[in-house]
């Protein structure tokens, strides 16, 4: 399966965090849009790795996203190296993306950064045809993906593009809220986590606000590019 975007994340719910709103967007749009998390979230405060199976699910649904794929490395402890690469490279490579997207460049968890860097060296690499990589017994085609954009997260990174998601805010909440594990919920005896507060889920709807109001739209999702942005012209923009 081709698909147009696939979007990493270090942990299930970081995808849904960061960009849910442009993937239910691009889905609208008719293009295919699958999701790879390289960790199962394991080390997670609230939760076990069976409930974030659970709701990962339930959030691909909502967003009714191609395909969804686990990586199983080890939440907190994956590094960026060769062995770690190969995977994501196969992952490319099967799914021949024009468009990934991937953690924030730098953010309060660790793994967001590191899986930041991994997805964008794995992008590169996956691209040298003396790579050799396999899936299913077969050997696979060099692919490099045409950009890569990083989705925003905890920190408030300035973005140098937004998208409107005006029309699929519920939408990127409604994939948010399926992680019910994870975030606040009144009544709760789960242990309080910076995430699991309700100023942090109140955060997520007025970052969106506040990033529409920049551009003169109701709610945004901000990205960092790794190059210049081109535009057939200025009537592009808005």
């Amino acid at each position: 399966m081709k698909l147009d975007i696939l979007a990493f994340g270090a942990h299930p719910d970081d995808v849904e965090l960061g960009c849910s709103g442009t993937i239910a967007k691009e889905i609208a749009l008719g293009k295919k849009v699958g999701i790879i998390d390289l960790t199962r979230g394991e080390l997670g405060t609230r939760g076990s790795v069976e409930i974030r199976n659970a709701e990962s699910t339930k959030a691909s649904e909502i967003l009714g996203v191609s395909v969804r794929e686990n990586l199983d490395m080890r939440d907190g402890f994956f590094v960026n190296d060769e062995a770690h690469q190969l995977k994501i490279i196969q992952m490319i490579r099967k799914y021949q993306p024009d468009i990934v997207l991937c953690n924030a460049i730098r953010d309060r968890h660790i793994d967001h950064g590191k899986g930041s860097k991994l997805v964008s060296d794995a992008c590169f690499l996956s691209g040298l045809r003396k790579i050799e990589t396999m899936v299913d017994g077969k050997s696979q085609e060099a692919w490099r993906p045409k950009v890569v954009y990083h989705y925003i997260q905890w920190e408030n990174i300035t973005p140098d593009f937004v998208v409107d998601i005006t029309d699929f805010v519920a939408q990127k909440t409604a994939s948010i809220l399926a992680y019910s594990s994870q975030f606040y919920t009144e009544g709760s005896n789960e242990p309080i986590t910076p995430i699991a507060t309700k100023n942090f889920l109140e955060s997520i709807h007025y970052r969106s606000q506040d990033l529409g109001r920049l551009v003169g739209v109701e709610y945004a999702e901000g990205f960092t590019a790794e190059r210049y942005l081109a535009v057939n012209s200025l009537s592009n923009l808005k």
